[in-house]
């Protein structure tokens, strides 16, 4: 189909008598653009416009829809991030009050970390927590941060953290169905120096094999009891994990079960800003994270795969080494950019270091949403694991697919 539009032109003689006069002053903006499709006239009158037409073809090809970009300014933070996946029905409003518990926790200790020195934070508090490790002054502060948010949200029934020697069930008055486990702050020994720590947590819901109720014939212990077999779940179970990494950025990574988002604290607004959507973990990156100074501790299929790491590979170079002394950093880095992590046993900690329940079945519930692998001594997953114990132990390896399989054959072969 074609259409007839018109074109002014304007005649020469005006332009030559008046050279500063051109077509782009004298022609309106919305016709300027049709000048192109119309050969010059030359009237023999003085100062007439003369209108030429031009066949537009119109229809004839649709053009392809433009893209709808992003616009720079708009940010999606952690609430609003919620709320659509509340109305998604991926998860229900109690969970979203949990986390968004969690996260005003997590600011909190964020903001206790940076002023550390300051406010006279650092150092040892003079107690030792269960596993017999001394606790810094933060760690006894961050738990109860951690607590009391989780209390205040009237959603958690049973909180289990790493400086609580056993569970611990809300007062029915906060009373609610879910159960978190959480480790405070992850790399204490990093407080003092200002190097990296980060907080883990995970959520579950009530355990229909015993939900938490003290009534008045029950003793404490029988309620304690309760609460043990309540929170003890494998990370298999687990509806949502996270951590939240303090460094030179504060980043809330977190899954639901539907891949793993990474939120970055905006210091400006006090906000959680999406910044890394549904994070991929690359298949293999020659990269390790081992704590070497136990080497002579390690059994010789593990140090035959460590030494083969440390040959030149095919290109020339040996797999690059790396550790920061925080579960939460070492992840944080693998799945932006792959790798593996190991925390095995050794002749001294037959079980390894990390803890089971809110430790490594969080983060291998992370890795294994980002497309990761995480595994223990015996190859077992991680997530099929079920705690005995609250603050049982288990030696891990965890990270990029192809680089765990690498170690598998060192192991199990």
């Amino acid at each position: 189909m074609a259409e007839a539009v018109p074109t002014f032109r304007w005649n020469n003689n005006l332009r030559s008598a008046s050279p500063t006069l051109s077509n782009s002053r004298l022609s309106p903006p919305h016709l300027r653009r049709h000048l192109h499709g119309c050969t010059q006239q030359n009237p023999r009158s003085s100062f007439h416009p003369r209108i030429s037409c031009a066949a537009v073809e119109i229809g004839a090809t649709a053009p392809a829809p433009a893209k709808i970009k992003k616009n720079r300014y708009q940010i999606e933070n952690l609430t609003t991030w919620l709320l659509k996946q509340e109305q998604s029905g991926h998860i229900d409003a109690e969970l979203t009050i949990v986390l968004s518990s969690i996260s005003l926790a997590c600011k909190q200790i964020a903001s206790l970390l940076q002023r550390s020195s300051i406010i006279n934070l650092t150092g040892a508090h003079g107690t030792v927590n269960i596993q017999g490790e001394d606790q810094k002054k933060l760690d006894v502060i961050s738990n109860e941060l951690f607590c009391d948010c989780l209390r205040s949200s009237g959603r958690t029934g049973i909180i289990a953290s790493e400086e609580e020697d056993v569970p611990v069930a809300v007062e029915e008055t906060y009373s609610g169905n879910y159960i978190v486990v959480f480790d405070p702050v992850d790399g204490s020994a990093n407080i003092d120096t200002s190097l990296t720590t980060g907080s883990i947590f995970g959520i579950y819901g009530p355990d229909k094999q015993c939900i938490f109720d003290l009534d008045d014939d029950s003793t404490l212990d029988q309620a304690e009891e309760k609460c043990i077999v309540s929170v003890c779940q494998p990370g298999s179970n687990l509806l949502a994990a996270g951590y939240c990494l303090y460094s030179s950025s504060v980043v809330f990574t977190l899954s639901i079960g539907r891949g793993v988002y990474a939120f970055t604290l905006d210091p400006t607004y006090g906000e959680f800003v999406l910044t890394h959507e549904n994070i991929k973990i690359p298949n293999s990156n020659r990269i390790y994270s081992f704590n070497e100074g136990n080497y002579d501790l390690f059994d010789e299929k593990l140090k035959k795969y460590l030494d083969d790491l440390r040959k030149p590979g095919p290109n020339g170079k040996p797999y690059s080494g790396r550790y920061i002394g925080c579960l939460v950093g070492e992840i944080h880095r693998m799945l932006l950019v792959g790798g593996i992590y190991g925390n095995p046993d050794n002749k001294n900690s037959k079980n390894g270091n990390l803890r089971l329940l809110y430790e490594c079945a969080p983060m291998s519930y992370l890795i294994e949403q980002a497309g990761g692998k995480s595994i223990d001594r015996q190859g077992r997953r991680i997530l099929d694991i079920k705690p005995t114990e609250v603050h049982q132990r288990t030696p891990i390896f965890v990270g990029s697919p192809d680089e765990v399989e690498k170690l598998e054959k060192y192991l199990f072969e």
